[in-house]
Order: C-alpha cells, then structure tokens, then sequence
C-alpha cells in the first residue's frame, strides 16, 4: 500500500515535469522560461524524491539529503542564470515596469 502512495508522487513529480517543459516553449521571454525551468522542476524533483522514499525506505536518508541540495542549488544557479541574461542585455517581450516608471 505505501508502494502505491510513492507511485503516485512520482506520477505527479513526472506529469509536474511535463509541464514544465510546456512552460519552457510557450513562455515568451528568457525570464519567463527561467521561472518555468527552475521552478517547476524543482518542485518535481522533491515529490520524485519523496515518491521514491515511500518505495524504497532504506534509502530515506540519501534521498532527504538529495532533496536538500537541490532545494540549496536551484534556486542559487537560477539566480545566477539571470543575472548573466541581464547582463548579456537581454530583452523583455513586455516590461510593464519600464511603462510604470515613465
């Protein structure tokens, strides 16, 4: 039975993934992609995680130390992703605060 309840966090880590890379090619802009690349695979990547914690047990440890670094790494490599696309001047498809500013 707890199988099953891992099986299903990995199906909704799986279907987050998916949607996902729906997110990276409908998203307009660089930034926009970014958030759909770093967020939702993040988010996929714990339940993934926590779906193979109820399957196999023993390996708890190791997968809540995983989880842990990702949780660490993503969002710093996302942050410096978007700092070198600024910095390489990189344009918005719409920059409402410019608009707000004038």
């Amino acid at each position: 039975m707890v199988e099953y309840i891992g099986y299903i966090f990995i199906f909704i880590g799986v279907m987050t993934f998916l949607l996902s890379a729906i997110g990276l090619v409908r998203m307009p802009d660089v930034y926009t992609r970014m958030h759909a690349g770093t967020k939702a695979t993040t988010m996929g990547t714990i339940l993934v995680i926590i779906g193979a914690i109820f399957t196999e047990p023993s390996w708890a440890w190791k997968l809540i130390l995983l989880a842990i670094f990702i949780l660490l790494t993503n969002p710093l490599s996302s942050s410096v992703l978007a700092r070198a696309t600024h910095k390489d001047g990189a344009v918005l498809e719409s920059d409402e605060l410019k608009e707000v500013s004038k």
